[in-house]
């Protein structure tokens, strides 16, 4: 069972890995921008169930494969940078109507599900976590499962938070001209976060 002190060591070394700036938390942000919070839910459900299964599967042992087979987890990362890459794409396309008002493109639930399958910063968090706080004289089993639960309640928080700073940005921000801004702002900054992955994969080929 984690004691007050683990707890803390842990919430130390997640917190900052969590609430900082990645692929998910720019998204969300730029979510919380155009769809608002309520409409922001899926998508966060989307990225934290596959959170959660990852989790349990680093784990229950995936780590272990991973060592074995480390082309893998490159080609998770090869594949993760091109769908940033569309994502900040898919911030710039907006849709016409007939009455030529634009519309709002929907982040929904499979958008967040695929995003985190290909975000190799997640993959690599929890890796970091189950290497720091697993105990090899305890049950792995309930550690596992323990700290997956933990680590859910601290992510849905910070993409809570993400999408509602988005969302509060909007309250000062109506003009279209500077939402047309903060999109591009939010693509590249997707861009020069898969550049920065890009650099790394290309430093392990």
């Amino acid at each position: 069972m984690m004691n007050i002190d683990s707890f803390i060591s842990w919430l130390g070394v997640m917190l900052p890995l969590m609430i900082s700036p990645g692929p998910a938390n720019i998204l969300l942000a730029g979510a919380g921008m155009k769809q608002g919070l309520r409409r922001s839910i899926p998508l966060i459900a989307g990225i934290n169930i596959v959170i959660a299964g990852y989790s349990l599967l680093i784990g229950f042992g995936l780590g272990e494969f991973i060592k074995h087979y480390p082309k893998w987890l490159l080609g998770i990362k090869i594949a993760g940078i091109l769908y940033i890459f569309y994502l900040a794409y898919k911030f710039l396309k907006a849709k016409k109507t007939t009455d030529s008002e634009e519309t709002v493109k929907v982040y929904g639930f499979y958008d967040g599900v695929i995003l985190q399958l290909l975000n190799p910063k997640g993959m690599l968090s929890l890796f970091l976590m189950f290497s720091l706080f697993l105990d090899a004289q305890q049950n792995q089993g309930r550690q596992a499962i323990t700290l997956t639960l933990m680590l859910l309640v601290l992510t849905v928080l910070c993409h809570i938070l993400w999408v509602s700073t988005g969302n509060f940005i909007t309250r000062f921000i109506r003009d279209k001209k500077s939402r047309k801004v903060l999109n591009y702002i939010f693509s590249a900054s997707l861009v020069l976060v898969a550049l920065w992955l890009l650099i790394d994969v290309v430093g392990e080929i």
